[in-house]
């Protein structure tokens, strides 16, 4: 006899596991709050669609035919798979061996990294992290087909199916070699400077179609203040200081090193590398506008657990920047942080938020035209 599932009434498989389990009519009526004549009714209908008793009174209660015993494994096992299905998805980061993949600028890694990896060492040893440059052509793909989780860095278009937070914002210092000395900058001083800077503009900026920027992400090219620059040597006849642009932030520090240059960077990435290198930082003598730093989630893993706690990871391992306070902090002073909550990127341009691991590895990857 075949009998067609899209018939099929799901509750007579429940009343069937009941009474299996229970061996009693009386019992599995009361397990899954029906009247006994009900249950009755219900094992009256599946007995005929399969043709086939199932179930035999006895005096020590139901006792299960051939037919039931060969059921009963396979329904019960389809139960769990539905349960599995609709019910609420569990993380538990302390378990959980999951690969994340991060895109993430040359600056987020330098200053975020070290904290994350402290981060996952305390809470989340078996997780595996995947650091991609987000400078690719295809980063908006890599999002859409779910192989990117979480994107940080500076955008000037984000499109409206990903979801922002502002992590941290930076302004622009003076970094120089420490053998120089020159003191309190005025901008007479700095005009007669040698100058390098980040531009992250590659051969794929400025040539998208006003349809295609309304779909892509975009990201913010020139890594310094380029126009409040210009404001304040605006008396000078000197012209623009700015006399080399790279496209790397860690080519900074070799260039440095052997020439009279000095250099404009973000006010983290300076602290970063002047602790292990021989430079010094200065305070410009104009004020810069803070360039925010967003994190960037597609839609659908709004409500994802695993993205959320990983939201949230993000979150904390870069409290520090918030703070202004740049030195690597210990264990104790990651505080946890409720869990981060998208806002749609119209709101993007506003948005304001109120090691090794022993058994997790980190993996990047970078290209020649993408490390920034």
């Amino acid at each position: 006899m075949t009998i067609s599932f899209n018939k099929l009434d799901l509750n007579l498989l429940r009343v069937f596991t009941a009474v299996m389990e229970e061996h009693s009519v009386l019992r599995a009526s009361q397990r899954v709050c029906l009247s006994q004549s009900a249950v009755s009714h219900a094992l009256a209908r599946l007995r005929g669609m399969l043709d086939d008793e199932l179930f035999i009174r006895t005096p020590t209660g139901m006792r299960p035919t051939a037919r039931a015993l060969t059921m009963a494994p396979l329904i019960g096992e389809a139960w769990r798979s539905l349960e599995a299905a609709i019910g609420t998805p569990n993380f538990e980061p302390s378990k959980s061996a999951r690969r994340f993949t991060i895109a993430a600028s040359e600056l987020v890694t330098t200053v975020m990294v070290p904290h994350l990896l402290e981060l996952l060492r305390r809470e989340a040893p078996l997780i595996n992290l995947i650091i991609r440059p987000d400078s690719g052509v295809d980063l908006m793909e890599q999002i859409d087909l779910g192989k990117i989780d979480a994107v940080i860095g500076t955008f000037s278009h984000v499109p409206e199916r990903l979801r922002s937070y502002k992590l941290f914002a930076f302004d622009d210092l003076l970094v120089t070699n420490s053998a120089r000395r020159l003191g309190k900058l005025s901008a007479d001083t700095l005009s007669g400077l040698t100058l390098a800077a980040v531009s992250l503009q590659n051969e794929y900026d400025g040539v998208v179609d006003d349809l295609a920027s309304r779909r892509e992400l975009l990201r913010r090219s020139e890594m310094f203040d380029r126009v409040a620059l210009e404001n304040a040597i605006s008396a000078s006849k000197r012209g623009s200081p700015i006399a080399l642009l790279v496209p790397h932030f860690l080519a900074l520090p070799s260039l440095l090193a052997h020439t009279e240059l000095a250099a404009i960077a973000p006010r983290p990435l300076a602290h970063s590398l002047a602790r292990t290198r021989p430079l010094s930082i200065l305070e410009l003598p104009y004020k810069t506008t803070p360039v925010a730093v967003h994190l960037l989630w597609h839609e659908r893993s709004e409500k994802d657990p695993s993205q959320k706690w990983l939201r949230d990871a993000l979150g904390r391992a870069t409290e520090h920047l918030r703070q202004g306070t740049f030195e690597l902090q210990h264990a104790p002073s990651l505080k946890s942080t409720s869990s981060l909550q998208g806002t749609s990127n119209r709101r993007f341009a506003n948005r304001t938020p109120s090691s090794t691991k022993p058994n997790g590895r980190i993996f990047a990857e970078a290209t020649e035209a993408g490390r920034a």
